[in-house]
């Protein structure tokens, strides 16, 4: 009998657990009204060097579904955290840009905070090189389901 892991259930666990306690701290900053879901289509924009991010490079940072990402940027829209903007000239006409609003920039600091304290939860008792390790990992499973899911798409 194949000795089954454990990876995918606990990397599954982590993330349902440190979601709650991620959206808990943000409720602990009254000013920040975005939820760790939204948080995720923000942090992009936020570390972007470009003013504004096109729908599908957005879509391949953050691994979510076309429906997801619009429904989390119609949310984010209505609030008033992004804008979308149409292109005019000689651009594609079907490409839509995602653009942080000025009173959202403000808010980055902020999430950053979360941010940080996040990581010292997640972290806690971690060596650098533990953390150095660990990331590798992380990214060796996240390019083996990109690298499948693609296979699949093909």
């Amino acid at each position: 009998m194949e000795n089954l892991r454990e990876g995918g259930f606990l990397i599954s666990k982590i993330q349902k657990l440190s979601s709650r306690i991620f959206a808990k701290l943000l409720r602990d900053y009254e000013a920040i009204e975005i939820n760790p879901a939204q948080g995720r289509v923000m942090f992009p924009l936020w570390n972007s060097t470009k003013d504004k991010i096109s729908f599908h490079e957005l879509l391949q940072m953050t691994s979510l579904s076309k429906a997801t990402l619009s429904h989390l940027l119609d949310a984010l829209e209505k609030t008033g955290h992004i804008k979308r903007i149409r292109p005019r000239g000689d651009e594609d006409k079907r490409t839509v840009y995602i653009k942080l609003t000025e009173e959202d920039k403000e808010l980055h600091d902020k999430y950053i905070e979360v941010s940080t304290q996040m990581k010292d939860i997640f972290y806690k008792d971690f060596t650098e090189e533990d953390i150095d390790e660990f990331e590798v990992y992380l990214k060796r499973l996240l390019d083996n389901l990109i690298d499948f899911d693609k296979e699949r798409e093909s």
